[in-house]
């Protein structure tokens, strides 16, 4: 066992002469490099620490600003205006220094007090210019003498080589949209599927909200825009899934692919290991802020701040119940008793699960992170291991995937002392969680229906071999094939995209592997095996995790999913019919909703506004009059098709804008609803809103957010996912024949062009 073989480095005697010591010159060694490892990241977090709080600053300007006032001293050139001489005056040393000393100190001092002032200038200045968005609602490729001049200012004020977090504090607050837009939008999104009576009625009811209940609300909200670093995304997190009470396996995980065509090496054991060691670089990066900033336009910066809770995160249940705390919104005691997220600051272990047993596995040896031939040698004893699973053990995690109150509850009784806990707090404190699944998966273009399967495998497994809790498991297949399946609370998709598509271009471009399909690298035999995690499980709790595992079962059943992969165009020729390709699926998708159904519903679409400080998503309501009116066109020969195209299209893509700008619909919406709750005040509007049912709900990951790999000349290093919420087996199939009608308008409309050139 681990633990005996690290036992031996440190003994004692008790003898009559007193206590012997006997300590191991390797253990020491090992305490001292982990002690230096730590040493060594307090270090850099303090330096960086440094460089992000005086940024677009830099350390190195304050010498120069420091010795430019010295040098206008000793010119006899006062620029201070007589602070420096009212700083000599007032230094409380000053009796103990000579005359050229206190000019001396004073001047930097005044220096330091320039230099800041020049920070916070150049800070407030760079928020003012980010804090302008003219810019994205101009047509693409025609950019105005405006724009132009603002995209010069910001490249001026952004500084040179900025960390991942330089931009927070320059980064604009979210604004808070005023009542009477975000209600004419709203009623303007609802138009298309209400007929004209229920519109009317909607229209008073939203009208009364208007006149009675917003005015206070806003003033509350406004208050709390000011106060708050983003008035939306705490109660967010809080409200949309902390305070949820179901089971968060399918309803709220989301998972990520491997590339679909492309598998680097079949044996599981390398795959992992290349994975782990490649998010082990990505972490380090992560710590360090090495990340490049994602900018639009190359210019504009994106808010960093969801990243910081990528590893070392888990997510704690909760006892409370959702119809509880309703009632006792407000209350300071309540906050502990629902889900919270637990982020520690550095782990050196992950927990991996394979048929049943749980292992912990150290990530770090003699102060530095193992290499991927060692990981690799770590996860082969594991799959070599041939050990039953302990009573209680082989469906633990289901506990995570069943409902949130009995897991909590368990988690109380069962798993605070002893065994148990240790165990446990080994998961809760890890890295992350690895599954070394037993199971073949991955997408084969000759077996129908592997994609689906593929799918969902990592979105719930067998409901017990993942720790939905955990911010992401990663998953490996026995055929080599890889996945992550990640808790949605702390971050949204594009977050995990962003270190997934790392990940896979570190490993298969920049690790590789050996001819044999191994890791590349040597491997140190003195490492310490993998450890089994002991649990002691009554028979109580072993009923309580079957309870769970049923409830998570019959959700897990009830999935059906299509995939649905589409290679007869791609983005690049629905740009050159300058149609954005968002607003081109989302009409192929209104147009395959109501093929399939025969009717129009509130549609959902995910957009981001990390353009702003702490910003997460705002909501696209895709369903518009101009799409209604394109989809019921496209079923009439007779009518302009393409025409009404362009102007659903375009009405989308500006929703999409002002979306993305902070002039949404639905969070400021939800905010009101929950200041409403605060403030005890009833809103029939607020209730009818929020409790509208989304049936088509739809989302999007940005692809190539690292540039890594060159797409063009490697087009097989592609992944997939994703899914949506109709209950029909058709709409896959008028998904695909929706988008190939849409582009048969270009092609008639190219086709008309050159006979009339003919």
């Amino acid at each position: 066992m681990a633990e005996a073989h690290q036992a031996v480095g440190f003994q004692f005697t008790v003898t009559p002469d007193g206590i012997d010591l006997h300590l191991s010159r390797e253990v020491l060694k090992h305490i001292y490099l982990s002690g230096v490892t730590s040493w060594r990241k307090r270090a850099i977090r303090f330096k960086n620490g440094i460089l992000t709080g005086v940024y677009p600053a830099s350390p190195s300007s304050w010498l120069i600003v420091v010795i430019a006032i010295m040098s206008t001293i000793y010119a006899r050139i006062d620029p201070s205006l007589g602070m420096i001489d009212t700083i000599k005056r007032t230094l409380s040393v000053s009796g103990y220094m000579t005359v050229q000393t206190q000019t001396v100190l004073s001047a930097i001092l005044f220096a330091t007090g320039l230099w800041l002032s020049l920070i916070l200038m150049l800070r407030y200045t760079l928020k003012t210019l980010l804090s302008y968005h003219a810019w994205i609602f101009e047509s693409h490729g025609k950019i105005s003498f405006c724009t132009k001049l603002w995209l010069s200012l910001v490249k001026m004020f952004s500084g040179r080589r900025p960390l991942l977090y330089s931009f927070q504090t320059s980064l604009p607050r979210l604004p808070v949209p005023s009542v009477d837009d975000t209600i004419t939008r709203y009623l303007e999104s609802v138009r298309p599927l209400l007929d004209d009576e229920q519109y009317n009625q909607m229209e008073v009811v939203a009208n009364d909200f208007k006149k009675d209940q917003a005015p206070k609300l806003q003033k509350y909200l406004i208050l709390k825009s000011w106060w708050a670093t983003n008035y939306v995304s705490d109660w967010w997190e809080e409200y949309i899934y902390l305070r949820g009470r179901s089971p968060i396996m399918v309803n709220s995980n989301f998972y990520a692919m491997d590339l679909l065509y492309v598998t680097p090496t079949h044996r599981q054991a390398a795959r992992a290991g290349n994975a782990v060691h490649a998010m082990l670089q990505y972490r380090r990066k992560l710590e360090r802020g090495e990340h490049a900033p994602l900018r639009a336009l190359g210019v504009v910066p994106m808010c960093s701040y969801q990243m910081e809770r990528m590893f070392n995160t888990t997510r704690i249940p909760g006892i409370e119940t959702g119809e509880h705390t309703a009632a006792c919104w407000g209350h300071n005691t309540i906050r502990r008793s629902l889900d919270f997220v637990q982020h520690l600051s550095d782990r050196k272990h992950l927990v991996v699960y394979h048929k049943g047993r749980f292992f912990k596995v150290w990530l770090y040896y003699g102060g530095c992170h193992l290499w991927p031939s060692e990981l690799e040698t770590q996860f082969q004893m594991i799959l070599n291991d041939t050990t039953e699973p302990q009573p209680g053990e082989l469906k633990l995690a289901a506990l995570t995937a069943g409902n949130r109150v009995p897991w909590a509850r368990a988690r109380l009784k069962y798993f605070s002392q002893g065994a148990n806990k240790a165990s446990l707090e080994a998961i809760e404190t890890s890295a992350f969680f690895l599954t070394l699944d037993d199971e073949v998966h991955g997408y084969d273009p000759d077996k129908l229906g592997s994609l689906d399967l593929y799918a969902k495998s990592l979105l719930h497994g067998k409901c017990y071999d993942r720790w939905f809790d955990k911010s992401f498991t990663l998953i490996a297949y026995k055929n080599g094939k890889l996945g992550v399946n990640a808790e949605h609370s702390w971050a949204d998709a594009p977050i995990i995209g962003h270190m997934w598509e790392y990940v896979l271009a570190t490993d298969c471009f920049h690790l590789g592997y050996t001819e044999e399909g191994h890791c590349k690298g040597d491997i140190n035999k003195g490492l310490p095996p993998p450890t089994k995690l002991q649990w002691d499980i009554p028979l109580e709790c072993e009923e309580v995790i079957e309870d769970s595992y049923m409830v998570a079962k019959v959700i897990a059943d009830d999935v059906d999913f299509h995939g649905c992969l589409f290679d007869e165009f791609g983005k690049g020729l629905i740009k050159k019919s300058r149609t954005s390709p968002d607003a081109f699926i989302q009409l192929a998708l209104q147009l395959a909703q109501f093929r399939d159904k025969g009717e129009f519903c509130l549609t959902y679409e995910a957009s981001m506004t990390r353009m702003f400080r702490e910003g997460r998503t705002e909501t696209v309501r895709s369903c518009t009059s101009e799409s209604t009116a394109f989809v019921r066109a496209m079923e009439d020969k007779n009518t302009t098709r393409l025409d009404l195209f362009r102007k659903a299209a375009d009405k989308h893509q500006n929703m999409y804008r002002l979306a993305m700008t902070g002039s949404g619909i639905d969070r400021h919406l939800f905010c009101l609803y929950i200041m409403s709750k605060y403030l005890s005040i009833d809103s029939p509007f607020l209730k009818q809103v929020l409790s509208e049912p989304w049936r088509l709900s739809t989302s999007q990951t940005p692809q190539q957010q690292l540039n890594m790999v060159d797409i063009k000349k490697f087009p097989r290093y592609v992944g997939a996912g994703g899914g949506f919420g109709p209950d029909s087996y058709r709409f896959g199939q008028n998904i695909r024949q929706a988008m190939l009608d849409i582009r048969a308008l270009f092609d008639q409309k190219d086709k008309k062009e050159k006979e009339k050139e003919m």
